[in-house]
């Protein structure tokens, strides 16, 4: 798999995975308001196919991670 560009590049704002999974982050809301925690689960669930649960909680690719935390606070901020 190819690395996730740093969230402070200015390829992390045009990154397609970041934007749909950032987007895909908004779907857990719901439960909480937390993108911290949204995020993970987005991200978490596009690689293992699953959310995680108590007892199977899958490593994620940080860089990744952090592309799209930095996408939906972007996101976050345009809608404000």
């Amino acid at each position: 798999m190819a690395p996730h560009p740093e969230p402070q590049d200015a390829d992390a704002a045009a990154d397609p995975l970041a934007i749909a999974l950032a987007e895909a982050s908004r779907q857990f809301d719901g439960t909480g308001a937390d993108p911290e925690r949204n995020c993970w689960l987005a991200v978490h669930r596009h690689l293992h196919g699953v959310l995680p649960s108590e007892y199977d909680i899958r490593e994620v690719p940080e860089q990744l991670y952090l592309a799209v935390l930095e996408q939906r606070r972007r996101q976050d901020l345009a809608r404000a």
